[in-house]
């Protein structure tokens, strides 16, 4: 067995990505990081850490790995899809479906996928 430490994203501003990422999901940045770092972490609570590194390249192909979320304190997918979009994640791709299942596909603002899935208690409510 292995033990999972990180989800390691490349970043053209790991701070500010990063900075966007800890609005987006509530968790603060680091407090040892700083603008202008080359890797910044967020911490999730559960101990997996989000690691963002500066690379001097550009994101130009799809993600092969990509987070999935989904609305914390009660939030729908939709909601959160929306509260997403108003912190500048722009829609990639709608894969909603007519009787509520499916997911939708955001970018961050950096480009990278991440998907928004229904909560629990949504797909608990359909089960």
């Amino acid at each position: 067995m292995i033990e999972l430490q990180a989800v390691t994203v490349d970043a053209a501003d790991p701070y500010a990505i990063a900075s966007w990422w800890s609005e987006a999901t509530g968790i603060p940045v680091d407090e040892e990081s700083k603008p202008g770092d080359e890797e910044v972490l967020i911490r999730t609570p559960g101990g997996l850490m989000l690691l963002f590194i500066r690379v001097p390249e550009g994101k130009t192909v799809k993600n092969r790995v990509h987070l999935d979320v989904n609305g914390a304190d009660g939030r729908t997918r939709d909601e959160e899809v929306e509260r997403l979009l108003g912190l500048g994640a722009t829609l990639h791709e709608d894969h909603r479906q007519a009787d509520g299942s499916g997911w939708v596909t955001l970018r961050d603002p950096e480009g990278n996928e991440f998907c928004v899935c229904r909560s629990e208690a949504e797909r608990n409510a359909t089960a």
